[in-house]
């Protein structure tokens, strides 16, 4: 360390190691190593269990994640981050924000539940019948996990209900943890919010702020009397390119907070003020956001695994402040194994500049992104034969993280020498990962490189591709279609299951599957569905089931994560090269036995490139483009063995292009032509009369018409259930000319919505759209 680095740390120059760099995590899989969280909501659900019981496994959960951080060595464990169903969510119902439609439902569980899934009960004698919607619901920034948007008033009125972050807080403190309450900053939840009124469309939801700003002041009020010495205020929303007012609003929000003072009375215990961390992450924080912040807070938390260029600017920035710097070393949103030696060099750096009693060493945002464990995962994940395994030497999931975090503290507290084994281990882990040759396919190398532009158009443009499909498919005005995947019953899971573990053969299972098949089919003709599917029971989720038969993806015995709610999903691994294994077709012989069954057009179902990708946890040591060009070559391989088959019509969704959109404005035009480009290599190869479709859901388009245009799908389908036509006027607005399929009906709500009311919805449609 240079003597003119250590002379800028306060007059800590030769005392600072004496200090011991803390280590925290925002937040912990919250589901349970087991998912036991998802098991318990869900029976409750079905009206199984109680309220009673399901509290009573929640708050013993709880207390048993903020065990096994304590036990894992973490000094700082978050309290709030445990939730039933969304964080943001619970945000919304702790500061009285819920929409008209729900405020004649029993406040508390049915009324929280019903904002997330919706609620459906018939009349019951004087009880009139409850028939209302879910919230509408959007990806959580670029990751797969979703939250519920937060509806507003032009005129919300803002409260603090209950009492259950102060209460979470009191359980860890009485177990005698150093806990940290955990809550959404006041600018993003305002930005993750909209206005429910259409004509409030236009209005900025951050003119909220001086309205909700009492309430903040009220909670960390309470949290204060209660004891927290820190509080960690989550403002994810600081990473996007920042519009007009933004800044204005840290200002005022962060001028507001850090100026209240404590509670007085018999139920305050705290002596001093509370301290402030702003945690950040996802991305980069402009320079201006981190200088306002510093005239406020007493700590930030900055992601350096996504953003490590921006360590540099902060310190600088904050080398004349007190203020404490979270270090984001560990990545929390994939699956490998840390490099400590790099990540020790980085909080060395911060530690010299500010001192060791101005760090904290941190994962980059919360671990909930993360499986549980790898303790419950074999040495090597079982693969079909031929096909490369993945070794779990390579891999941390979150308890796993938890152990880097304290391996780099302790490097700084105590010297690189005590530390030298876990050192050596990771590095071992790295270079066998980079190096392994199983990662490597040099024919599928050989093939990328041949890629030419022509690859990367259809044979006609859409006008002339369009009248090969009418002849071909003689579809009538709406034509009807779903998605793709009819629901899995227990029966479908048990077989499943029993194929798994080897008590019934393939044939045993083959033959089911073609029964499920065969139903599937004959309901979609007996409601008259146009373009049929398959149903899917094959499947489990729709990048995994691909992922195994595909090489270079690995898997996971228990490595579930949430997607939403309780649902939760088994992201595969992406260590190696991509192709199709062996050569071999996914899903011709499954798709092409159904079309056997039936007169009407079947449609094949596939994962798009860019969500075989986002929806799993992919590989580093190659760049993405690169990789999304291999999974588009096999994915072009299956889509012309399926055209080959006689499938008329492909869908090769791609929910995963949006979402996955770069968090900088300045990113959006280099990922959205790789992107686009593999999505276009996958499905070019096929002849006009061959209808290409692909699904997007949940998702803003505005910003990326262009993009979409530019896939140049023959049909596009969208979620249309929840966003009140909203998506629609932009495909009006750009004179889109392909067709478009608006879904009506939300299937992650279990309400089932009356005739009357797709009816409705369809009508408003053609206000946008034309028939034809």
């Amino acid at each position: 360390i240079s003597l003119s680095s250590l002379s800028r740390t306060h007059g800590h120059t030769l005392t600072f190691s004496m200090m011991s760099i803390q280590t925290a995590t925002l937040g912990f899989p919250y589901v349970g190593p087991q998912r036991e969280l998802k098991k318990s909501i869900e029976s409750f659900w079905a009206a199984k269990t109680s309220q009673e019981d399901l509290l009573r496994d929640a708050r013993e959960l709880r207390v048993s994640l903020w065990k096994e951080q304590q036990q894992r060595g973490i000094d700082v464990i978050p309290v709030g981050d445990f939730t039933l169903y969304d964080r943001v969510l619970d945000a919304a119902c702790d500061f009285g924000v819920v929409p008209q439609r729900y405020r004649d439902l029993r406040p508390g569980l049915e009324q929280y539940f019903a904002m997330a899934r919706g609620l459906q009960r018939p009349a019951a004698g004087s009880v009139p019948a409850i028939d209302v919607p879910a919230s509408e619901m959007k990806k959580w920034f670029d990751t797969n996990y979703h939250f519920i948007v937060p509806e507003f008033d032009e005129a919300q009125k803002f409260s603090l209900q209950g009492s259950r972050l102060v209460d979470q807080f009191k359980e860890a403190q009485a177990l005698g943890l150093n806990a940290r309450p955990v809550i959404i900053g006041p600018v993003s939840f305002l930005l993750l919010g909209k206005l429910a009124s259409h004509q409030d469309a236009g209005k900025d939801t951050l003119a909220l702020l001086p309205n909700l700003m009492p309430a903040y002041l009220s909670l960390l009020g309470q949290l204060n009397a209660a004891g927290a010495q820190w509080i960690q205020i989550d403002e994810p929303c600081l990473v996007f390119d920042q519009k007009p007012g933004v800044l204005e609003a840290v200002n005022h929000a962060y001028d507001a907070l850090s100026g209240w003072s404590p509670i007085s009375g018999a139920d305050a215990t705290a002596k001093v003020k509370a301290k402030l961390l702003v945690a950040t992450y996802f991305g980069r924080v402009d320079e201006q956001v981190i200088s306002t912040l510093a005239k406020y807070v007493d700590g930030l938390h900055l992601d350096l695994v996504r953003e490590p260029q921006q360590l540099d600017s902060a310190l600088r920035l904050l080398v004349s402040t007190s203020l404490v710097l979270s270090l984001g070393l560990v990545d929390g949103r994939n699956i490998w194994k840390n490099d400590l030696s790099g990540s020790i060099s980085l909080a060395q750096e911060a530690v010299a500049h500010l001192g060791s009693h101005h760090i904290q060493v941190a994962p980059s945002c919360s671990l909930m992104h993360c499986p549980y464990s790898i303790e419950f995962e074999p040495e090597f994940t079982p693969v079909p034969e031929g096909k490369a395994s993945l070794p779990k030497q390579w891999l941390a999931f979150a308890t796993e993280k938890c152990t880097e975090l304290v391996v780099i503290a302790k490097a700084i507290n105590q010297g690189r020498k005590a530390v030298l084994h876990e050192i050596k281990d990771s590095q071992i882990a790295l270079e066998a990962r980079f190096s392994a040759p199983s990662t490597k396919l040099p024919q599928v190398r050989e093939r990328c490189a041949a890629v030419t532009e022509a690859d990367s158009r259809r044979q006609s443009v859409y006008p002339v591709r369009a009248e090969a499909q009418r002849a071909k498919l003689n579809l009538p005005l709406f034509p009807t279609t779903t998605i793709g995947s009819l629901p899995q019953t227990q029966e479908i899971r048990s077989m499943r299951l029993r194929y798994t573990r080897g008590t019934i053969d393939k044939a045993t299972y083959d033959a089911f599957i073609q029964k499920q098949i065969k139903y599937a089919v004959d309901f979609q003709e007996r409601v008259g569905i146009d373009v049929l599917v398959h149903g899917e029971s094959e499947r489990t989720d729709m990048v995994e089931h691909f992922g195994h038969l595909l090489d270079g993806y690995g898997f996971t015995k228990n490595g579930w994560v949430v997607s939403y709610g309780s649902r939760c999903v088994k992201p595969p691994i992406v260590f190696g090269d991509v192709a199709r294994h062996k050569g071999k077709a996914m899903t011709v012989d499954t798709i092409a036995y159904a079309q056997s069954l039936t007169r009407k057009p079947m449609k094949g179902m596939l994962t798009g490139p860019v969500t075989m990708l986002k929806w799993a946890f992919v590989r580093d040591d190659i760049p993405l483009p690169d990789l999304c060009q291999q999974v588009a070559l096999a994915l072009r391989d299956e889509i012309n063995d399926l055209e080959a088959a006689g499938i008329p019509c492909i869908q090769v969704d791609e929910p995963a292009i949006r979402e996955g959109l770069p968090l900088r404005r300045s990113d959006w035009n280099t990922y959205l032509e790789w992107s686009v480009r593999s999505f276009r290599l996958a499905t070019s190869g096929v002849r006009d009369e061959t209808q290409i479709h692909t699904h997007m859901c949940y998702s803003d388009f505005n910003d990326i018409f262009s993009a979409i245009k530019a896939l140049d799908a023959d049909v596009i389908t969208i979620e249309n259930s929840k966003s009140d036509e909203k998506l629609l006027d932009i495909f009006n607005q750009e004179k889109y000319t392909n067709e478009i399929g608006p879904g009506v009906y939300d299937i992650h709500s279990p309400r089932v919505p009356p005739v009357s009311e797709m009816l409705s919805r369809m009508e408003n449609i053609a206000r946008y759209i034309p028939a034809e």
